[in-house]
C-alpha cells in the first residue's frame, strides 16, 4: 500500500518538473549552503510565512528538506496559501527524482 503512495508521489514530481516547478529547499542556510539541488531556492521553513511571496504562485513548488519534517510543514503553510505543491520530503529522496 505504501508502495501506491510513493508511486503517486513520483508521478507528481515529475509532472511539475515538467511544468518549470519551483524547487524549494526549507533547511537552514547552513545546510543549503553545504549541499543542495542545483537551481533550488533557499527558504528556511522557520521563515516561511514571511519569505513565501518570493515564489510564483503560478509555478508548482517542490519541497524538500533533510528528513521530510520541515519540508511537510512548509507544503502545508503553502498550499494554505494557494501554493500548487508537492513534499517530495528529503534531499536524498529528492535527488532521485531529478
Amino acid at each position: 500500500m505504501f508502495g501506491l503512495f510513493k508511486n503517486k508521489k513520483k508521478e507528481i514530481i515529475q509532472k511539475y518538473l515538467a511544468e518549470n516547478a519551483q524547487l524549494l529547499d526549507v533547511r537552514t542556510a547552513s545546510e543549503f549552503n553545504g549541499n543542495h539541488i542545483e537551481g533550488s531556492k533557499n527558504i528556511p521553513v522557520q521563515v516561511i510565512d514571511q519569505k513565501m511571496n518570493s515564489l510564483d504562485k503560478n509555478r508548482p513548488v517542490i519541497v524538500y528538506c533533510a528528513m521530510g519534517g520541515r519540508s511537510s510543514v512548509a507544503a502545508n503553510k503553502l498550499k494554505a496559501n494557494g501554493f500548487k505543491v508537492v513534499n517530495a520530503g528529503g534531499i536524498g529522496s529528492m535527488r532521485k527524482h531529478l
